[in-house]
């Protein structure tokens, strides 16, 4: 599973990329220059450990720098002291300082002996003055406008007894090659690392930040357009933003339902109204037809008479049927059936409802046959009328489509443990099971068991689960096409047990 990094954690982090990777970045850049790069110095003037002397006080290294060919001409001042004033020894000690930036420059008695680098009178005039000791080195330096010289100066005694000085300068303002090598490629590295690790931030925070904020924006488009068929993309690794994106997802995955929802419903009202329209039209037109008979005199005799309006009465007592359904319909589309639970002995109940049953069968010639095997002080929480009407509807059904010329209907009633089953079978005409699983859909018409010849609105069974379901109960069917059907469905027994707990 993947860590969730919120928004103040990856700031933090970024900060701390900010000032820390840079620095140990530079730092083993620098580490790595010094030991190539400086090396390289210290073979070229003959030092040990004058690298970073280099970087850090160039004076003091070209002062080390000459250090060797100071102590090579003090050593000859001491030992044959006339070779200092001689031209061609002077002018090769001098090409060996021309690599270092320095000259030579030997006066004797006040006058120039020898000067190996550029003539530069302030230099000259401001030299320091002769010492009057025998052989000594003093290390100072001079700054005039333009120019800055390190001067390192030797006196000495010649062969004749003059006082003489021997000067080495030193020009400050030069940093030798490798040195600025250094610096530049420590500069550019600096430069390359600071870039480097600013990409790096960008991508991640782009990738991290702005690229779920972007998904969101052209999300938020196509539900701005109307647009709901696309998915979201999410990751609980984006912190607060992906936990954003999740719920804008899980919304649009809710406007896209509840779109699909009302065009499901509207899909269903405009059937229901078809299927209104058509079974209002037929006992309306039947209605029409033999109330125009009485008017016209069709109905001579009292026999027909009666006929007539007995007929028109069957008639008008269907759609109050159809009405009620309707009105039901509307309350269960709502959640506002009014239910009326109350303690329901079941055998005093059923026989009850099959008495009532039989009146209307035995008219139809539909043989009805009853069994109850549950006990006789078996209790249910219902609503009577509700289950008289879920009785009601499946009976209603299996008259609807009987097309047996010996018609019958069982019901029976068994004992399954913590419920009791009631079972309603007739021998009709079955229904094919293609359409088994969508018996209890609202609206649904099967071709061979409910089509608009025999009416009906399409929502009785919807309203017989709804009801069942409500009570806690649970209700199938099965069935064998042109054998019949059985329609099953549960309900819970009442326990003693339930009162005492809520007590």
């Amino acid at each position: 599973m993947e860590n969730t990094m919120k928004i103040k954690t990856k700031l933090a982090i970024s900060f701390c990329i900010i000032i820390f990777v840079p620095v140990v970045l530079t730092s083993i850049v620098l580490v790595g220059f010094n030991k190539i790069q400086l090396k390289a110095i210290n073979k070229t003037y003959g030092m040990e450990d004058a690298g970073m002397l280099a970087l850090t006080d160039t004076v003091q290294f070209l002062n080390k720098v000459t250090g060797r060919t100071y102590d090579e001409l003090e050593k000859t001042s001491l030992i044959e002291p006339s070779r200092l004033l001689d031209s061609d020894y002077l002018t090769k000690i001098n090409k060996k300082l021309e690599k270092k930036y320095s000259y030579l420059i030997v006066k004797s008695e006040g006058e120039l002996i020898f000067n190996g680098g550029i003539d530069n009178d302030d230099i000259l005039r401001k030299l320091p003055r002769i010492s009057n000791k025998q052989s000594s080195s003093d290390v100072s330096s001079y700054m005039d406008s333009d120019d800055k010289v390190l001067i390192k100066q030797l006196n000495f005694r010649d062969s004749d007894g003059d006082e003489a000085s021997l000067y080495i300068v030193t020009s400050t303002a030069c940093v030798i090659p490798e040195v600025r090598t250094v610096l530049m490629e420590g500069a550019f590295a600096l430069v390359l690392i600071l870039l480097t690790t600013a990409a790096m931030l960008i991508v991640w925070i782009y990738r991290s930040i702005i690229t779920p904020i972007e998904r969101l924006r052209i999300a938020a488009e196509n539900i701005k357009d109307g647009n709901l068929d696309f998915e979201l993309e999410t990751s609980p690794s984006d912190g607060e933003i992906g936990e954003l994106c999740t719920a804008f997802e899980q919304m649009r995955a809710r406007l896209k339902k509840n779109a699909e929802e009302k065009v499901t419903n509207e899909s269903e009202n405009r059937v229901l109204i078809s299927n209104i329209a058509h079974d209002l039209k037929t006992p309306i037109t039947a209605v029409k037809g033999y109330a125009e008979g009485i008017l016209d005199g069709v109905a001579n005799t009292p026999e027909k008479v009666d006929k007539y309006v007995r007929t028109i009465y069957n008639k008008a007592n269907d759609m109050d049927k159809l009405i009620n359904e309707l009105t039901l319909y509307s309350k269960i589309d709502t959640n506002r059936i009014p239910y009326n639970f109350a303690k329901i002995n079941v055998t005093d109940y059923f026989n009850d409802c099959v008495e009532e049953i039989g009146l209307d069968l035995e008219a139809k010639n539909i043989r009805l046959s009853y069994e109850n095997h549950v006990d006789s002080n078996v209790l249910i929480i219902a609503d009577p009328e509700q289950i008289r009407r879920v009785i009601n509807n499946i009976v209603g059904n299996s008259v609807k489509y009987m097309n047996k010329t010996q018609s019958y209907i069982d019901i029976r009633i068994n004992d399954v443990g913590d419920f009791i089953q009631v079972e309603i079978e007739d021998n009709g005409r079955g229904i094919n099971q293609r359409d088994m699983p969508y018996i209890f859909d609202r609206f649904y018409r099967a071709d061979a068991s409910r089509n608009s010849a025999t009416g009906g609105s399409g929502i009785g069974l919807s309203i017989v689960k709804k009801i069942i379901e409500d009570h806690g109960g649970k209700i199938w069917a099965t069935s064998k096409e042109g054998d019949g059907t059985t329609m099953f469905f549960v309900i819970r027994k009442y326990q003693e047990t339930q009162d005492m707990n809520r007590q």
